[in-house]
């Protein structure tokens, strides 16, 4: 193949008009068909990103997206390369997340022949529709580049969520003939006027509150400034989901924090006369509970009209960015004196309430979040360390500060989004969080971190296995089988992937593990097997 020939292809002008959105990093593996795609990447300033699988790189461009702001973009190859990134897809269905994945394709004509080819694959864009927001295959180069920027549009304008591209291999490989200003980013989809019969309707109900409680969910996550002004003019206490968290500075005076997984939470927020949700669907993997009870009047504000009434149905509803709702809602509410709320009640209740659910890790969790800086990004897996521990002892200064995935709850996920968000900001310290059976779905990304030459810290909490489906296990009265799981030497293993690795005896050596391993730099692995932590003799003191 001719270099000076195919200079400019589809691939080249998808990578152009992606890098023009402002797009600088890529997640992915190269393989036999996605070259092209590859191929001007270091002309156009983008860093690539290898993982050791795409599901890694699925979960990488999410990590990395939650930092920029930006859509996490994956490029992998076909067939097989597609389908491994089907879990980090689905994840982002789930969370509402931005994810662009651009895959090769069977070329034009050969669809459905079953003749064997390589990578071959009955219909690779109905399986990702299935699980994504939408999924095209194009059939000219002028179609790719279209595609790409209405996923940019979606992600500027409406609910954000995982959107594929697939381009035959003929057209991918082929001539663009496609010009420069073809390729440039489009301004923002300009956004419908709010309702303000619906804005004035919500005042109302808010002016003559007197116990208003705000919960919000991953939707308001950028609107930190709108929702610290409207808690502040309301007096209003603040709940947050695990995708909320930290909507509020969670040191603030009227945050009572990411826990409306606990019932003394939500009895907060169900006590409310008036409760305003602000981008959240209140599903049940967020609450732990079938659904959030309205004691008073609901008002709610999202992206999506589909989701104002979805668990629990509106008073008011209104559509739009959180930021620019909640700013028409401060323009016409009454500036006056409110009593400050008694929150302590309610700190000490979901305190309580979270440590009597699992005391030695919700211990262990808080000599964790001692060895973390104030400006730490934690990501986790569905680990009881994290969904029972540290999500609700850290107390995080800003959104995005904790990678989880509390809906899909997927493991695997933790290192690999680690990974991304460290790339994306250099100047915070990144520290992934997860237990044992967790590490080991993605533990080949410890090369990928070593490889990008990242200063990351992995703290791996080992229980054994699987120990809560373990306990699932005993009470329905099954004799554990398939969760007590062999482990490696897992200092050993650091090591051996190039980074290095510590294992600690006590608790009171957590907080000062961790906070050197984050000193030290390059990728450290902290061993904590808790079957130690609890033998008799061994110290629980502080550190």
């Amino acid at each position: 193949m001719s270099t000076e020939h195919y200079a400019d292809t589809a691939g080249r002008a998808v990578m152009e008009t992606i890098r023009a959105y402002g797009v600088t990093t890529i997640f992915g593996i190269p393989g036999t068909h996605n070259l092209e795609l590859y191929r001007p990447l270091a002309e156009l300033g983008i860093r690539a990103v290898t993982n050791r699988h795409e599901q890694g790189s699925g979960y990488g461009a999410d990590g990395w997206a939650q930092q920029t702001g930006l859509p996490g973009v994956v490029i992998t190859t076909s067939g097989p390369g597609l389908q491994n990134a089907m879990s980090a897809i689905g994840t982002a269905f789930c969370e509402s997340r931005p994810l662009l994945v651009i895959s090769p394709g069977v070329p034009r004509g050969e669809e459905f022949r079953d003749v064997g080819t390589l990578h071959e694959t009955k219909d690779a864009s109905a399986m990702v529709a299935a699980i994504a927001e939408w999924s095209r295959r194009v059939s000219s180069a002028a179609e790719a580049v279209d595609a790409v920027h209405d996923a940019f549009a979606l992600f500027r304008s409406g609910r954000p969520r995982p959107v594929h591209i697939e381009i035959p291999l003929d057209v991918l490989e082929a001539p663009a003939a496609i010009n420069g200003g073809a390729r440039a980013a489009r301004p923002a989809p300009r956004a419908d006027k709010l309702d303000r019969d619906a804005v004035a309707r919500a005042v109302d109900l808010l002016a003559g509150a007197r116990n208003p409680v705000i919960v919000t969910g991953g939707g308001a996550a950028h609107a930190v400034r709108e929702v610290t002004a409207l808690a502040e003019r309301l007096s209003a206490p603040v709940l947050t989901t695990l995708n909320g968290k930290a909507t509020l500075d969670e040191r603030h005076p009227l945050s009572l924090g990411s826990n409306l997984r606990l019932a003394a939470a939500r009895e907060v927020a169900e006590s409310a006369d008036v409760l305003i949700v602000l981008g959240s669907k209140l599903g049940s993997a967020e609450l732990w509970a079938p659904s959030l009870e309205a004691g008073g009047a609901v008002v709610r504000v999202d992206i999506s009209a589909a989701q104002l009434h979805k668990n629990l149905e509106a008073t008011v509803g209104i559509v739009g960015p959180c930021a620019a709702v909640v700013d028409a809602l401060l323009d016409a509410l009454p500036i006056e004196e409110r009593p400050a709320p008694d929150l302590e009640p309610h700190r000490a209740a979901i305190a309580a309430e979270a440590r009597a659910a699992l005391p030695g890790t919700v211990e262990l969790a808080e000599h964790i979040a001692a060895g973390l800086p104030a400006d730490a990004i934690v990501a986790g897996d569905s680990s009881q360390i994290v969904y029972l521990g540290l999500a609700n002892v850290m107390r995080q200064a800003r959104p995005h500060s904790l990678l989880y995935t509390p809906t899909y709850a997927t493991l695997g996920y933790g290192l690999p989004a680690a990974i991304g968000a460290r790339i994306a900001a250099p100047e915070r310290p990144v520290v992934a969080v997860l237990g044992d059976g967790a590490l080991m779905f993605s533990v080949n990304e410890l090369a990928t971190a070593v490889e990008q030459r990242l200063g990351l810290v992995v703290v791996c909490v080992d229980n054994g296995g699987y120990a809560e489906i373990r306990q699932n296990e005993v009470d329905r009265g099954i004799d554990p089988i398939g969760v007590d799981l062999v482990q490696p030497d897992w200092v050993a293993l650091a090591t051996a992937f190039g980074g290095a690795g510590c294992r600690v005896e006590s608790l009171a050596e957590v907080a000062p593990t961790i906070r050197a391993a984050i000193a030290a730099g390059g990728v450290q692995l902290v061993h904590i097997p808790q079957a130690a932590l609890d033998r008799p003799g061994t110290s629980r003191g502080d550190s």
